[in-house]
């Protein structure tokens, strides 16, 4: 019987993880043998108990796992030195960062380690129920509103009162992708008013269909990606962006910054001549923080404060910040995955490299880099 583990995060910030108790149980349905290690879902409130209702085994450490696995679903890329207790021929799935760690993609190639990265997952019908990037976003477009909520000082809806009427609070979200999308939902969901913006006129109908304004600027020819994303603006396009997104920003009581490049630094949107013209006491959330950031300033996992009172944000494992759903989402994703290309009767994963999932997410097999995208770099 295959063995598939899910190991302990070990980075300081990262609050989920790989499986759920209810994801083991269908993985053992499957016909694998689960095996946990303890302490994995204590951050997400899985006990390992509930694991073991699940039919998973727990062990001890990490080690003993990787000793025995023939899987290896995690929410972080690996490090070295984990890789070396780490068998040749083990599928590990993760997200891998692919495009910014080449030594990790080579290192899991020259082990026989056949890697999958879910940030290479394609976005399309047949993939959505394993599209871990898009699950998190969602969540992290939640977070960013009631993050930003839980800090204002003034209410987010229009309320009547005695004394007179609150004015709704104003928010302003750039980026529509799918956490914007979900951002944008949100604040509306607790009254704000909202306006939002994207380089991609195609998405002004979204926007519209949820309650919110799209803000309009003439970049000129734009479109996006086959993947679904926002092509690169030209310096021109950007400060264009910008002069017209600091009059939306100096109305607004939240903004909200979504805007990342897939494989890339993500594009600076917001510079301090933008944030001086803001509402002292205004809050922005910078959910690109981590991959180079949308604001000028932000700081990975700090509360910046400007000379005029605006406070930026820039939340570090944004997606994990509700961590039970959030690896509910995750394992879901896994075991959506590991099921398309489970394989019932030989009870093993089939790596049918001609599906178009997975050559493009599959990187490494068989001793060598197998995406074409990374060959030869």
């Amino acid at each position: 019987m295959k063995r598939l583990f899910a190991p302990l995060e070990t980075h300081p910030a990262e609050t989920r993880a790989a499986i759920a108790p209810t994801t083991a149980k269908k993985l053992k349905d499957l016909g694998l043998e689960v095996l946990v290690q303890k302490g994995a879902g204590l951050k997400s409130d899985y006990t390992d108990a509930e694991y073991i209702e699940a039919g998973a085994q727990i062990v001890d450490d990490a080690a003993s796992g990787y000793a025995q696995a023939d899987i290896i679903t995690r929410v972080r890329k690996p490090e070295a030195s984990e890789l070396e207790g780490v068998r040749p021929g083990t599928l590990h799935i993760s997200f891998l960062d692919p495009f910014n760690e080449k030594a990790l993609i080579d290192d899991l190639a020259q082990r026989n380690i056949a890697a999958v990265s879910l940030e290479m997952i394609p976005r399309s019908t047949l993939a959505q129920k394993m599209d871990a990037l898009s699950s998190q976003a969602n969540l992290a477009g939640y977070a960013a509103v009631t993050m930003a909520a839980d800090r204002m000082r003034k209410i987010l809806p229009m309320m009547m009162t005695p004394s007179g009427t609150i004015s709704p609070a104003r928010f302003f979200i750039i980026g529509v992708g799918v956490a914007g999308l979900q951002a944008i939902a949100t604040a509306k969901r607790l009254g704000a008013r909202v306006e939002a913006f994207d380089t991609r006129p195609v998405v002004e109908e979204q926007v519209k269909s949820l309650g919110a304004k799209f803000v309009k600027v003439d970049l000129g020819e734009m479109g996006q990606t086959d993947q679904g994303y926002a092509k690169e603006l030209t310096p021109e396009q950007l400060e264009k962006q910008r002069l017209e997104m600091a009059k939306a920003c100096a109305r607004a009581d939240v903004v909200i910054t979504t805007a990342k490049l897939f494989g890339r630094k993500a594009p600076l949107i917001l510079n301090n001549e933008v944030l001086k013209q803001m509402l002292p006491g205004s809050i922005l959330v910078d959910l690109a923080v981590e991959s180079g950031g949308n604001v000028e300033g932000s700081k990975v996992g700090e509360e910046v404060v400007t000379d005029n009172g605006v406070r930026i944000l820039g939340p570090e494992n944004l997606e994990g910040y509700y961590p039970k759903d959030a690896t509910l989402m995750l394992a879901s994703n896994f075991y959506n995955l590991i099921e398309h290309f489970w394989d019932a009767e030989a009870k093993d994963f089939n790596y049918n490299t001609e599906d178009e999932i997975l050559s493009g997410c599959l990187i490494t097999k068989d001793g060598q880099i197998v995406h074409e995208r990374f060959k030869g770099e």
